[in-house]
C-alpha cells in the first residue's frame, strides 16, 4: 500500500510541475509604447492584465509623434497605444502594423487646469481675462492634446493674445509638470491626468467642450514586431474587456 501511495504522490508532483512549466512557457512579455496621457490608466490595467493572463506588460511613455519616429527607426515596440487615430493609421498604411489589429481604445478629453484651487472657472473665462503669465501646452506637432489645445485657442479667438505666454512641453506629461510645479499658472492637459473616479485629484479645471477641437480618438495597434507575440494579442483583447473599460472610464475617458 505504501508503494502505491508513493507512486500516486510522485505522479501528482510530476503533473503539478508540468502545469507550472507549461504556464511559464505560455507567459510572455510585451513592449508597449504608450501616449503620455494614458500613463495612469495603463499602469492600473497592467496589474490586472498580468494577474489575469500571466503576461508581463513593459510600458514606455512619451509623445505620439516621437513614438512614430522611434518606431520608424526600429524601436523594439510591439504594441502602440497612441493619443490619436491618425498616427496608427499612417503606420498601418506604411505596412508597419499587423493588419486588422487597430481599434479605438479611448476617446480623450482636454482640460484647462491649474494646481491652484479656484483659479480656473468652470467656463474657462480665465483664458479670456488673460491675467496669467504662462500657459502650458504640449507640442502640437508631436502631441495630439497639444494640437487640440491650439485648435481650442484658435476657436476662441485667443491665439494671438496668448502666443507670448505659451510654455511648450514636448509631451502632455511635461505640459502637466509645468503647471504642477508652478512654472505655469495654468495649462491644457489631458483630463485623465487630473481626474479619477468622478472628481478632480486637485486644483481647479475647465473641461473643454468637444466642439472646440477635433475629436481625440486614441487608437491601439499591434506593430510588426509583435506579430507573433501572444502577449501582444492578449493585451489588445484585454483592452476591449470590462475590467480595462472600467479603469479607462474612471479616468474621464469615453469609450
Amino acid at each position: 500500500m505504501r508503494a502505491v501511495s508513493n507512486r500516486f504522490t510522485l505522479t501528482s508532483l510530476v503533473i503539478a510541475l508540468a502545469a507550472l512549466s507549461s504556464g511559464t512557457a505560455f507567459a510572455d512579455e510585451v513592449q508597449v509604447a504608450v501616449a503620455a496621457n494614458f500613463t495612469a490608466p495603463i499602469q492600473a490595467i497592467a496589474k490586472d492584465f498580468e494577474k489575469d493572463t500571466g503576461h508581463t506588460l513593459v510600458a514606455s511613455f512619451g509623445a505620439t509623434g516621437q513614438f512614430y519616429t522611434q518606431i520608424k527607426n526600429g524601436a523594439p515596440f510591439e504594441v502602440f497605444l497612441a493619443a490619436d487615430d491618425t498616427t496608427p493609421a499612417k503606420l498601418e498604411s506604411e505596412n508597419e502594423t499587423v493588419k486588422g489589429s487597430r481599434f479605438t481604445y479611448a476617446l480623450g478629453t482636454l482640460a484647462l487646469w491649474s494646481a491652484k484651487d479656484g483659479y480656473v472657472d468652470d467656463k474657462g473665462q480665465v483664458l479670456k481675462d488673460g491675467k496669467f503669465e504662462h500657459l502650458s501646452i504640449a507640442n502640437p506637432k508631436a502631441a495630439p492634446y497639444g494640437l487640440a489645445a491650439t485648435q481650442t485657442l484658435d476657436k476662441l479667438g485667443l491665439t494671438e493674445a496668448t502666443n507670448s505666454k505659451i510654455v511648450e512641453g514636448q509631451s502632455i506629461a511635461q505640459a502637466y509638470q509645468f503647471v504642477q510645479t508652478g512654472n505655469a499658472e495654468l495649462g491644457f492637459v489631458a483630463l485623465s491626468q487630473v481626474f479619477k473616479d468622478g472628481k478632480l485629484t486637485g486644483g481647479s479645471a475647465w473641461i473643454v467642450p468637444a466642439n472646440l477641437h477635433e475629436s481625440i480618438k486614441q487608437d491601439a495597434v499591434i506593430l510588426n514586431k509583435g506579430k507573433d507575440n501572444a502577449a501582444a494579442k492578449a493585451l489588445m483583447e484585454y483592452l476591449k474587456g470590462p475590467k480595462a473599460a472600467a479603469i479607462i472610464k474612471s479616468y474621464g475617458y469615453q469609450l
